[in-house]
C-alpha cells in the first residue's frame, strides 16, 4: 500500500540539503546555509546526520585562510533521495 518514508530525509532541512546537492553535486556550507535559509548551528547538526547516514561526504578545508566545509552528495544519497521521491509518489497517486 503506502511505502515507508525515510526518516533521515523526512526532515525539512535535510531534504532541502539533499535536494540542493542532487542538482549541483557539491556546495560549500555557506552556500547551503544561504539557499536553505537555515542557521549555522542547525545546518551543522543536519549535515552531520546526513553524513553519518552516508548520504553526503563532508570535506573540511581552508579557503583564504578561513575554514571551508564542502558537502557532496554520495551514490547512497542519490539512491535514498530517488527512493524517497518514489515513496512520496505512492501517497499522491493513491
Amino acid at each position: 500500500m503506502f511505502k515507508g518514508l525515510n526518516p533521515i530525509l523526512h526532515s525539512e532541512l535535510r531534504l532541502a540539503v539533499v535536494s540542493l546537492l542532487i542538482s549541483i553535486q557539491e556546495a560549500d556550507f555557506m552556500y547551503i546555509m544561504e539557499q536553505t535559509k537555515s542557521t549555522g548551528g542547525n545546518l551543522s547538526v543536519q549535515i552531520e546526520k546526513l553524513s553519518n547516514a552516508g548520504y553526503i561526504e563532508v570535506t573540511k578545508t581552508f579557503k583564504n585562510k578561513r575554514p571551508c566545509t564542502i558537502c557532496k552528495i554520495t551514490d547512497d544519497g542519490i539512491r535514498a533521495f530517488e527512493e524517497y521521491v518514489q515513496a512520496i509518489k505512492s501517497y499522491i497517486e493513491k
